[in-house]
């Protein structure tokens, strides 16, 4: 008996494949999710206390002063770290100047310490009213990554140049709009009078993007110096995503509470040279290459979807240096590839040096091991933890509609060096992030919004308030 295949079976068949895929991939992600975080319910805390004695709002002529500030030398300073060893140390010294004349307040106000550290990182302690209240601290980068204005920007990227509500450059969104931020804030907060109850710090470095082995490190030796402990830590990291990520509606505030960590690793090949008219079988390339394909393609692929996203969900491979042969008739006798690993909080640097190993499965192939680092503890996100808390609210205040969670902040920062100065280190500036604009970060045509940099000011000019309650209040009932 033959039966009839109609095309309302065949679509029914193909229903069913793609919810068991479905199922499927959901199932993986939470496996993937599990393994980094047990996450709570984050119940709702009860009536905050007030210490908001200043509403966080600007004047017309305080917004026309902050995009004057902006859109003046900050970003137009070619503030630019190439290496460890190279930096424009000439655009550092004149970054700090014009901070200096920008912020006059901050910088000479009785009430602010103002340290330089490594020569170029800054450090300032803003004494509190009430010295039992343990400190927390806020950090922003000065330095940027280089950008050349032949890739394809709209703008020259150390223009600032205004373009339908865009500030373009270098800079605008890592991290010199929170080193604006931080400072404007304090500023509004001085002019009128403002005195903190709980002590705070803000560090200011000026080699993160080369490892911030001068600013950063520096500034920490010092703090553990002076027995400085903080109750928590926020930097740069993650940010508000707006359709960024399928499912999600609405924007939602993504706050790290832990980074990933970083392996980079060595392949080579060597081979007997000769004449590329008598080829081998495989050649030094094309052994490497394959080597470099499996390590490319092993890395949970089945969660990649999108780039926005794909970095947040697994660890991820990046081929960064594959250098061969100094003939076009010669057949190599070496050649070497540089992969860069970021390493997701479920895993350690020793299984990724492992998972290496067994997928390179190749003996003429050597793998050497060259630098790296295990993801950053996971601060604690509790109803009752502090910072996180903190932050949290300082979102629903700025930006009511946001919904706020937890996440992995997969790049590094400087705050990857102050975990032995607090256990709660969080990672987070109110940029708004929609789709595409991942291309935009150490890319072409970085920019930020007028009204974000606003919002960016206000966020800080909140928190150094919030900041200042004694104790969290306890879960709504």
């Amino acid at each position: 008996m033959k039966t009839k295949i109609t095309k309302k079976t065949i679509l029914k068949f193909f229903g069913i494949l793609l919810l068991i895929l479905v199922l499927s991939v959901l199932i993986l992600f939470a496996v993937v999710i599990g393994r980094t975080f047990t996450f709570k319910v984050n119940t709702e805390l009860g009536q905050w206390e007030n210490a908001t004695t200043i509403y966080p709002s600007l004047s017309p002529e305080q917004k026309k002063q902050l995009l004057e500030n902006l859109k003046g030398k900050k970003i137009q300073i070619p503030t630019v770290s190439f290496s460890e060893s190279k930096q424009n140390t000439t655009a550092l010294q004149e970054f700090d100047l014009l901070l200096r004349r920008v912020f006059p307040k901050v910088f000479s106000s009785s009430l602010v310490q103002h340290e330089m550290v490594g020569n170029y990182s800054h450090l300032l302690t803003v004494p509190g009213s009430e010295a039992d209240l343990e400190p927390y601290m806020l950090l922003a980068h000065i330095d940027v990554v280089p950008a050349d204005e032949a890739d394809g920007w709209d703008a020259p990227p150390f223009s600032a140049q205004e373009l339908n509500g865009f500030i373009y450059g270098r800079g605008t969104i890592d991290n010199k709009q929170s080193v604006m931020g931080i400072l404007q804030a304090l500023e509004y907060l001085l002019e009128r009078g403002y005195t903190p109850r709980r002590s705070f710090y803000i560090g200011l470095g000026h080699d993160e993007e080369v490892s911030g082995s001068q600013g950063a490190v520096n500034i920490v030796k010092l703090l553990k110096s002076r027995g400085v402990k903080l109750l928590y830590v926020l930097d740069e990291g993650l940010t508000i995503m707006d359709g960024v990520v399928d499912g999600l509606i609405g924007p939602g505030a993504l706050i790290g509470v832990s980074e990933k960590g970083q392996a980079t690793v060595k392949l080579s090949v060597s081979t007997p040279p000769g004449h590329s008219s008598m080829p081998p079988r495989e050649s030094s390339i094309g052994i490497l290459a394959s080597a470099v394909a499996r390590q490319e393609n092993f890395f949970l692929l089945v969660l990649e979807g999108q780039p926005d996203t794909n970095a947040f969900v697994r660890t991820t491979t990046a081929v960064t240096m594959f250098n061969s042969g100094v003939k076009i008739n010669v057949m190599p006798a070496y050649a070497e590839a540089f992969v860069n690993f970021r390493i997701h909080s479920s895993q350690t640097l020793q299984e990724v040096l492992k998972l290496i190993e067994s997928t390179v499965s190749d003996e003429r192939v050597k793998v050497e091991f060259v630098s790296g680092f295990d993801p950053l503890p996971i601060s604690s996100y509790d109803e009752d933890t502090f910072g996180y808390q903190i932050i949290k609210k300082t979102v629903h205040d700025i930006f009511p509609e946001v919904t706020v969670s937890p996440g992995v902040c997969v790049g590094n920062t400087d705050s990857r060096h102050y975990t032995e100065l607090s256990p709660d280190i969080y990672r987070f500036v109110p940029s708004w992030y929609k789709p595409g604009d991942s291309a935009r970060f150490h890319g072409v045509n970085e920019r930020i919004s007028i009204q974000n940099y606003e919002e960016i000011v206000l966020f800080y000019f909140q928190l150094m308030q919030n900041s200042d309650i004694m104790n969290l209040p306890g879960p709504r009932t």
